[in-house]
């Protein structure tokens, strides 16, 4: 009986052993070479930057986009408009700051070329929302209607600029 339950164990070890070797993988076809590979596969250090101090600015452009979609929402009712005009103007001061510390990694210099100068566009076009959260803030509660209008073109300038950027260094646009 022992073995009997010796011989299955060597047997099924050495089944074991010998299991099937997956095949080896074959080489990249002719049209997978580097020069097709999207740039944004492989970003250098100064582009993984450029891309994180973008995401950090776009956090407060979201918020921009948010207290104007609270104005829009609260209608012609006055005490609504009000409280909407109070949040835009909170909202402004932390967009403000989102994109401030977002803009100061944002160097246009990691990229080359018509991307490099799409990439100062994009900072350009930052750099205007950040110059309109000051008057953003002080004059939200009392001028909302025209503050909105304000960020409206703000922001539709930067999301054609934004698109364009994208598109340079090769990722979709959504």
């Amino acid at each position: 009986m022992r073995g009997i339950a010796l011989l299955l164990c060597f047997v099924s070890a050495t089944a074991a052993a010998q299991q099937p070797v997956p095949p080896a993988p074959l080489a990249a076809p002719e049209s997978a070479r580097a020069e097709s590979i999207p740039p944004y596969l492989n970003p250098t250090p100064a582009q993984a930057r450029y891309m994180a101090g973008l995401k950090t600015a776009g956090r407060g452009i979201a918020q921009l986009k948010e207290a104007v979609s609270r104005v829009d929402m609260a209608g012609r009712d006055s005490a609504r408009l009000h409280q909407a005009g109070l949040r835009l103007a909170g909202w402004c001061g932390t967009a403000r700051q989102f994109m401030t510390s977002g803009r100061a990694k944002m160097t246009a210099t990691a990229y080359s070329d018509s991307t490099q100068l799409k990439a100062k566009h994009l900072a350009a076009q930052i750099d205007t929302l950040i110059r309109l959260a000051p008057q953003c803030e002080s004059t939200a509660v009392s001028q909302t209607a025209s503050t909105v209008d304000l960020l409206v073109a703000g922001l539709r300038s930067y999301e054609a600029v934004l698109r364009d950027f994208r598109a340079a260094i090769g990722l979709p646009n959504r």
